[in-house]
């Protein structure tokens, strides 16, 4: 079966960045915010952290963000989600200049407008541990727009992450296309090319390359943007 949607990563893969860097002052960010309504920077962070993985861990029953805030009601108390408007101007404000400890690669605006005159469908499959605004916002430092792609996932509307492959099933349930006629395009190995267990197709781009476990990647499709360009070229054939 032909490829006729492309699912791609954002962290790393469309927008350049460290990740732990980029971790590093998000988590930061939040934590400024916090101290000025009595909670401890040290602590919140650890608490976001934990947050953090009370997400990827979540089983499907509330969403991305119903967990998040659960679980930082659980370190604190149920007080805190009446601070959520003041994050939410954060995402607004502080956080855009996170930005800066991103990179840009101009080949990744200029593939997906490829893309889409050639008609692909195309999604961003972002971990979902954002809000809408914080990926939106990533979306445009990247040089793109929100709406280049069919669907982007976020915790608002998530009720998975990566690496569990019931993420990627939700994905393909929204796009409501089979698992073949997709090719997932990201930078982690454990995160994104778990895909191919589901039928997909793949490819590791390798410029910000994530590999925790030093798997073999010689068993992927992989490459700078100049191979990936080539890559879906013969897709297209």
């Amino acid at each position: 079966m032909s490829v006729t949607t492309i699912l791609f990563d954002l962290d790393g893969t469309l927008l350049p960045m460290d990740q732990d860097t980029f971790a590093g002052a998000y988590v930061k960010g939040l934590a400024m915010t916090a101290m000025p309504h009595g909670y401890e920077p040290k602590g919140f962070s650890k608490a976001v952290m934990e947050g953090t993985v009370a997400m990827v861990k979540n089983d499907g029953s509330k969403t991305n963000e119903e967990v998040f805030w659960d679980s930082l009601a659980t370190t604190y108390d149920e007080k805190i989600k009446s601070y959520i408007h003041i994050f939410d101007e954060f995402y607004q404000t502080d956080f855009q200049k996170i930005k800066d400890v991103c990179g840009f690669e101009p080949k990744a605006a200029e593939l997906i407008k490829h893309l889409k005159e050639k008609g692909f469908h195309m999604a961003l499959a972002t971990n979902p541990l954002f809000p809408a605004v914080a990926t939106e916002s990533r979306i445009r430092w990247a040089e793109l727009q929100p709406e280049d792609f069919e669907t982007y996932t976020t915790y608002e509307t998530s009720y998975y992450c990566k690496p569990n492959l019931d993420y990627y099933r939700e994905v393909l349930d929204r796009l409501q296309v089979s698992p073949e006629e997709c090719l997932m395009v990201g930078n982690d190995v454990a995160e994104d090319m778990i895909a191919e267990q589901l039928g997909m197709k793949v490819f590791l781009l390798t410029d910000c390359l994530i590999n925790k476990n030093n798997a073999d990647i010689s068993r992927y499709p992989h490459g700078s943007f100049d191979e990936l360009f080539n890559f879906i070229h013969a897709l297209e054939r």
